[in-house]
């Protein structure tokens, strides 16, 4: 049993994406391809922004949504601090300071009652300037927007959707990307919509903000890549990476309703467990499922996932160790209030495998090892 399953993902569109990356090869227009421009516009669509503006990864996507804001040193950004370390990565790398808030325990994402108690105790305890929140849509699942915009407006902050796992989840109708004032998602292979190496978007309807991202993801240009009228990076999505994305996203559809099938088998056969808590969507919120984590409950997560694995079936854990924990952020980013909650999940949660190729039986199988192990 796989993890992840990309090799069978191939194998089901294999003609379609090979006739893809043929094409490229002879047109031959490895960066900025025709294929690039195509999928802004189909990523757009799907989404529901006016503006998918590609990039090299995940993680630029981040700092380019943050240096288009014109966040930088003695600005503050609340990231959540049960994430991955890219999130909090990025505003560290523009030189403003990341302040750690803690998350919600059955959505994994930001608690927004302790999100606006960080940010009182920042502003009183503090000289950090608060420019923006950065929610995750962890797991794949939206975080609860019409909380942390009403926050944000409250304190007049900036929001950030960190849509790397959340591509394909929605949210009372509309979809993760079309959040905040800018959305960014990862085409990281392993990701719900992923690609065959690293890529990444910055979504927005703001025209202004569109078009600074479009200078900055190619070293600042202006009207040609020899104007440089501000200081920019080398971010551009490559051609045969566009090419694969455009046979997947067709695809794509199709898979986010087979996680989601999956994703119900597991919480159907395990919601009654004394052994695990499966995860939770609110009223409302659809996940695309970038992962299914639990949280080991009456037995410890490391037995679990060694009764799991003496019987083939892989687990991971996302994450044991939370962001103000880090070596990289425990100095230089304050915790200002509990994280109890982000900590507990660190040490009990971990993930089964999801993917559109997984069979019922693969499911069942799994359900049936985590029963049996209270008999």
């Amino acid at each position: 049993m796989q993890f992840i399953d990309l090799k069978a993902q191939y194998e089901f569109a294999k003609q379609r994406i090979d006739q893809r990356i043929s094409t490229v090869l002879d047109h031959g227009q490895y960066i900025m391809g025709p294929e690039v421009g195509e999928l802004e516009v189909q990523l757009a669509h799907y989404v529901g922004v006016k503006h998918a503006i590609t990039c090299a990864n995940g993680t630029d996507a981040l700092q380019l949504a943050l240096m288009a804001m014109g966040i930088g040193p003695g600005d503050a950004v609340i990231v959540p601090t049960f994430t991955f370390f890219a999130s909090a990565e990025a505003v560290a790398f523009v030189g403003a300071t990341p302040v750690f808030a803690d998350v919600d325990p059955r959505t994994f994402n930001l608690n927004c009652e302790k999100l606006a108690t960080t940010i009182r105790h920042v502003q009183a305890n503090s000289a950090l300037k608060i420019k923006a929140i950065m929610a995750v849509d962890l797991f794949g699942q939206p975080a609860a927007y019409e909380n942390i915009q009403s926050i944000a407006s409250t304190h007049n902050l900036l929001v950030i959707e960190d849509a790397a796992q959340g591509f394909g989840g929605e949210r009372n109708g509309k979809r993760s990307g079309s959040f905040g004032d800018i959305a960014t998602t990862s085409f990281f292979p392993a990701k719900p919509l992923g690609c065959y190496g690293d890529g990444g978007a910055v979504f927005t309807n703001n025209d202004d903000y569109a078009a600074l991202i479009k200078s900055l993801r190619v070293h600042g240009k202006g009207s040609d890549k020899y104007d440089n009228v501000r200081i920019g990076m080398n971010s551009r999505l490559d051609t045969l990476q566009a090419a694969v994305l455009l046979e997947k996203l067709a695809m794509f559809p199709a898979e986010l309703s087979r996680r989601q099938h999956l994703a119900a088998l597991y919480s159907a056969g395990l919601e009654n467990s004394s052994i695990v808590i499966t995860p939770e969507c609110e009223d409302g919120v659809t996940s695309s499922w970038a992962q299914y984590t639990l949280q080991a409950q009456s037995i410890s997560r490391s037995t679990l996932q060694q009764r799991l694995q003496s019987q083939n079936i892989p687990t991971a854990i996302y994450y044991a160790t939370c962001m103000h924990q880090q070596l990289a952020f425990t100095s230089a980013s304050p915790a200002f209030t509990d994280l109890s909650i982000a900590e507990s999940l660190a040490s009990c949660s971990f993930s089964i495998p999801m993917h559109p190729y997984l069979a019922d039986e693969e499911v069942e199988r799994v359900i049936s090892v985590l029963l049996n192990m209270s008999l």
